[in-house]
């Protein structure tokens, strides 16, 4: 088989490479109390992936000024960044072998998420893999969410690497959406199990896996040579 080069794999973060839904969840919760408004888990299955701007238009339908979202939603990353430098966090099962897998391969690998940059930064120190990527695309280089393709165009763009030599890695539907809007092949994760193997299929995944542990950097390599 003919391998296309360069090629690249972009990871989505909460919920592929770790899983911080917890403290999400706990932070938002905080928030939306001082706020006076419930924060429940439909709330959360409805918003999580997506980016603060689009929460809080989900959260406040009447209105919030851009102003005030990025005020409240600093608030609210502070409080997750502070729980989870306390509490720690590990990279979910076959995340660092993976990672570790495609380098050598010669895979370029770069972070496709709709969290701040403070957020990314963060747990790739808590983690010790930035220094497998090279980019890292976050909440602040985007215009639009996932399921909009930019997240994972701007990665596939900073890398040097064709959409169609790219294949995204994800836990979530919209993700996957936007890794098919991108024109880029990707593979689902239902470990941290917030969408089924049906939904991540029916939404253009090529493989859906329980976690990553069950490939490898040569499957990934074969599925973008096709």
């Amino acid at each position: 088989m003919t391998f296309l080069k360069p090629w690249a794999v972009l990871w989505d973060m909460d919920g592929t490479l770790v899983d911080t839904a917890e403290l999400h969840f706990d932070a938002w919760v905080r928030l939306c109390a001082s706020l006076g408004r419930p924060f429940t888990r439909d709330d959360f299955k409805a918003t999580f992936g997506r980016r603060n701007p689009e929460i809080f238009q989900y959260l406040f339908p009447a209105g919030m000024t851009e102003a005030e979202a990025a005020r409240q939603g600093e608030i609210k990353e502070t409080m997750y960044r502070a729980a989870t430098r306390e509490r720690g966090v590990e990279l979910l099962p076959g995340a660092r072998s993976l990672m570790a897998g495609l380098a050598q391969e010669g895979a370029l690998q770069a972070i496709g998420s709709s969290a701040p940059r403070g957020n990314l930064e963060l747990i790739l120190e808590l983690t010790g893999v930035g220094n497998l990527l090279g980019a890292c695309v976050g909440m602040e280089d985007t215009r639009r969410g996932k399921p909009d393709p930019e997240v994972f165009l701007e990665g596939a763009r900073r890398l040097g690497v064709e959409p169609a030599h790219c294949l995204v890695l994800e836990d979530a539907v919209a993700g996957i959406e936007a890794a098919t809007a991108a024109g880029m092949r990707s593979i689902g994760v239902t470990f941290v199990a917030h969408h089924s193997e049906a939904s991540l299929m029916a939404a253009g995944a090529a493989k859906v896996v329980g976690s990553l542990a069950e490939i490898s950097a040569r499957d990934v390599r074969h599925l973008i040579a096709g």
